[in-house]
């Protein structure tokens, strides 16, 4: 029951320590609240404790620091975007270290589309991801404008990965509930769609959902390991083996050191630690 110290992690999601906060921006610009707007430089500070702060704006190369923490707690890869600098240069010179990934917006419609093509031919993403609620405007999950792209990723055979509950930033989370995953999967029944940050409040729910649905999966991501919903820990350890996938949330808001010093108290059976750590990544990623 005790995590194992030999299984090389594969982390789905991970990234680089830029220089600032500008990545948020676009969720900034959307909240009302002036916390939000002002005091915040990561918008969602008021959940997170000990946000690696001291890693933004140091003078060491932002794919070096995510290598030596990586190297630090045995994970092997990490899926990164292949959208920006830092990205493409970890993907180029650590190709054995990283995957690439990508963001869509349904919002533009053909525009995510025709992204998908381009960057699966450029670059081999191994998956997209989409932010519903982070969306301007926001677009639900299972809204129109997402159908071609759900289409697009069967056919190119990756996974989506999608935000799911109540958002962390303070946006409106009715676009996220997780009842609406139900008819994706009703339309797409070969898409693989696996969940991120959390399923919250819903977190049973997105449980029968998995058991309905075999390619709905479950991330981890946004989460430290000593708040993992018990459902979805007990589920894993009965019939979800297969679906539970492991994702940090570095360096947004929670450091490796912290995620990697809980997850020893996680409560998983022995059978289920090499899939959730590893192979299950593996499997939807096609990286076997």
């Amino acid at each position: 029951m005790p995590m194992p110290n030999d299984i090389p992690i594969v982390d789905t999601m991970i990234g680089f320590p830029r220089k600032n906060f500008e990545l948020y921006d676009f969720i900034r610009t959307q909240t009302k609240d002036a916390e939000s707007k002002e005091d915040f430089e990561f918008p969602v500070e008021y959940m997170f404790k000990n946000v690696p702060k001291e890693l933004y704006g140091i003078e060491a190369d932002p794919v070096d620091v995510t290598l030596g923490e990586m190297d630090r707690f045995n994970i092997e890869i990490g899926m990164v975007s292949c959208e920006d600098e830092d990205g493409q240069r970890a993907l180029k010179k650590h190709p054995e270290r990283f995957v690439p990934t990508c963001g869509v917006d349904p919002n533009d419609v053909m525009g995510s589309v025709h992204k998908l093509d381009t960057l699966h031919k450029e670059w081999g993403i191994r998956s997209t991801s989409a932010f519903p609620a982070g969306c301007f405007p926001q677009v639900p999950i299972d809204d129109p404008k997402f159908y071609p792209i759900y289409a697009k990723c069967v056919e190119l055979d990756i996974p989506i990965f999608v935000c799911a509950g109540v958002p962390g930033p303070r946006l409106p989370f009715a676009c996220q509930h997780v009842e609406r995953i139900d008819r994706v999967m009703y339309d797409f029944p070969e898409l693989v769609f696996v969940t991120r940050h959390g399923c919250e409040p819903w977190e049973d729910l997105a449980m029968k959902l998995m058991l309905k649905w075999p390619g709905l999966h479950y991330s981890t991501s946004a989460f430290a390991p000593k708040h993992y919903p018990k459902t979805i820990i007990n589920y894993a350890n009965t019939r979800g083996a297969e679906k539970i996938i492991y994702a940090g949330y570095f360096p947004m808001g929670l450091s490796l050191e912290r995620i990697m010093t809980d997850m020893p108290n996680v409560a998983f059976r022995d059978h289920v630690w090499p899939k959730f750590l590893n192979e299950n990544a593996r499997r939807i990623l096609k990286l076997t």
